[in-house]
């Protein structure tokens, strides 16, 4: 029997590398409403996680590919998604709230604990480029996002308070004459796509952004209705109303259990299910590997012993994200950041300097208030592997680039925050073309992926999800699948 090794570099890094904020983090940020998502109702009793409706049946000839036995604990779903951050838990939605099919989500750790959990939660449409190849999923996830959230009001909840949803618009800024005529040609990009859209002068940006100064020649495109959330309290939401489902015998997660190895039927060679740590979970619709900037890596080692051969060119692009806990020296009424945040975003070798081991570091500029009321500074990209150490000097640069940007942080200094300063670190999913991947695996018909976002995670989850589910169901799409397929990106 073929086998994967389970102590390989990239097995050990789905499994250790990433920051996690334990369960006291996330109950937190739970909320114990009575009211519906999407007209149905929350139980207000404690959650049951019992399957005790699901099938726990299992093909008679399966190929296990990995040493381990299979697990005396079996389950059957129709669907099961390897990953629980803001892409895997909105494709369970999805498939819970579209169809009738069961669904499992699995692990290697909790919800929030990788890249979803450490964004700075903008949904904004400032720095996408109309007619680019990602223009249409964008749009679609921000329809269904806006949906969202006017579905929760119509329950009689507040947005604000359930996903930290607020519509704050959004200032993309520049400081030299080269950079506002930049502004002034997205502005006119953005009003012909049908966008709300304004360009704001120097002195113009003042009336909107006191704090902010770009200089006389500087100016900013400002999208008035651009939204962000709190991407924790939105996972407890989604997470909540998935274990709904629960009590139907439709919906299981499994969290802190990592996968181990893939399932084969012994005749078609089509995957049946996955074994993980403590369980053996079988799939009869589909297989989605939705595991963020651990899903090339992981992909990889539960194909190497098959004759399937996929090389996801996905790898994690480390970011720093500066918090602020009860900031009062500045307040801000708009989410901001700077030109060069566009080309930092979509050129892996913008780096302006060296972190003190010699890797490639970009910083450009990103400011935000979260619903708390907390400021939230950026934003780096490097490229460092799995790691998740604070580097400090990093953050030294942000401070020093977003002080550039707003004089009266030059005279504060980062000390006096010692105590009331938190730092995210987040890996993100990175592909080299920009696009994320999303579709069939070749080679595999029942096995999809959905990955490579990069910083684009959370405010493309509800169009991949919708993308997704319609693959898996047949359903016509309301994006054009072409631009994310694996088939000709995978190596």
């Amino acid at each position: 029997m073929a086998s994967v090794s389970l102590s390989s570099p990239s097995v050990q890094a789905y499994n250790k590398g990433i920051v996690s904020c334990g369960r006291s983090q996330l109950s937190s940020c739970s909320f114990a409403f009575e009211s519906g998502f999407f007209g149905t109702k929350f139980p207000t009793g404690p959650l049951s996680l019992s399957t005790r409706k699901t099938r726990r049946t299992r093909p008679e000839s399966v190929e296990t590919y990995c040493s381990s036995t299979l697990s005396a604990s079996t389950q059957t779903f129709d669907v099961v998604i390897i990953g629980a951050g803001i892409i895997g838990l909105t494709i369970a939605r999805q498939f819970l709230i579209g169809s009738d099919l069961s669904v499992a989500v699995v692990d290697k750790a909790v919800p929030c604990s990788g890249a979803t959990g450490a964004g700075q939660g903008y949904i904004w449409k400032i720095h996408k480029t109309p007619g680019s190849d990602t223009w249409e999923l964008n749009m679609r996830s921000h329809e269904l996002w806006e949906k969202f959230a006017e579905s929760i009001q119509d329950q009689g909840l507040n947005p604000l308070e359930v996903l930290g949803w607020k519509k704050t618009g959004s200032l993309l800024v520049g400081r030299t004459p080269e950079e506002s005529a930049m502004l002034k040609r997205r502005v006119e990009q953005l009003s012909n796509a049908g966008l709300k859209a304004e360009y704001l002068s120097s002195h113009d940006l003042l009336l909107e952004e006191p704090a902010v100064m770009v200089g006389e020649e500087g100016g900013a495109a400002f999208l008035p209705n651009d939204s962000q959330l709190d991407a924790q309290r939105t996972v407890a939401f989604i997470e909540k109303a998935n274990r709904e489902f629960v009590a139907k015998g439709r919906y299981a997660d499994f969290y802190s259990d990592p996968v181990t190895c893939l399932l084969r039927s012994g005749s078609g060679g089509e995957v049946e299910g996955v074994q993980t740590s403590k369980r053996t979970l079988y799939c009869k619709k589909a297989l989605v590997m939705a595991a963020g900037s651990w899903s090339g890596s992981l992909m990889h080692d539960l194909l190497r012993e098959s004759d399937a051969i996929l090389d996801v060119p996905v790898k994690p692009r480390k970011g720093h994200l500066l918090v602020l806990e009860n900031f009062n020296s500045l307040k801000l009424n708009h989410g901001l950041m700077e030109v060069g945040y566009v080309g930092h975003q979509e050129n892996a070798t913008s780096a302006t300097k060296l972190t003190d081991n010699g890797q490639a570091l970009s910083v450009s500029m990103t400011a935000t208030m979260d619903s708390v009321g907390n400021l939230v500074l950026g934003s780096s990209r490097q490229f460092a592997g799995f790691s998740t150490e604070v580097d400090d000097s990093i953050i030294g640069y942000i401070w020093k680039r977003v002080a550039g940007f707003f004089p009266q942080l030059k005279e504060v200094s980062l000390t006096d925050f010692a105590v009331r300063r938190k730092v995210r670190i987040g890996l993100r999913p990175y592909m080299p073309d920009g696009k994320p991947m999303i579709g069939p695996v070749p080679g595999l018909s029942n096995v999809f992926i959905a990955t490579g976002h990069e910083g684009c995670g959370l405010s493309m989850a509800l169009g991949t999800a919708e993308m997704v589910a319609d693959m898996v169901l047949g359903n016509p799409g309301n994006v054009d699948y072409a631009p994310f397929v694996v088939q000709g990106r995978s190596c």
